[in-house]
């Protein structure tokens, strides 16, 4: 039920952002992929940030993170799973 609560909070907040800047709900095109895309990034703030505060250098935070594989999706060539990888011997 929390995960309701705390999605219809952020909802909310989206709206009065929205509002004051203008933008009609449902948005134009353009202006709800850059939204969506701003959310995508906005969910690495977090872990990236955790990373960057023990030390390490921002690619290893992204790295440790996985956050390209988050925000890109699996890119093409990198059809090896992440078990297969760690099963390689090397």
């Amino acid at each position: 039920m929390k995960i309701y609560v705390l999605s219809l909070g952020a909802g909310l907040l989206v709206g009065v952002i929205y509002s004051l800047l203008s933008v009609r709900s449902p948005a134009p095109p353009l202006v709800a992929l850059v939204g969506l895309l701003g959310i995508l990034l906005g969910e690495q703030v977090v872990p990236v940030g955790k990373h960057l505060l023990t030390g390490s250098a921002f690619s290893t935070a992204c790295t440790k993170s996985q956050t390209l594989d988050h925000v890109l999706g699996q890119l093409p060539g990198r059809h090896v799973s992440k078990q297969a990888r760690e099963d390689k011997p090397s």
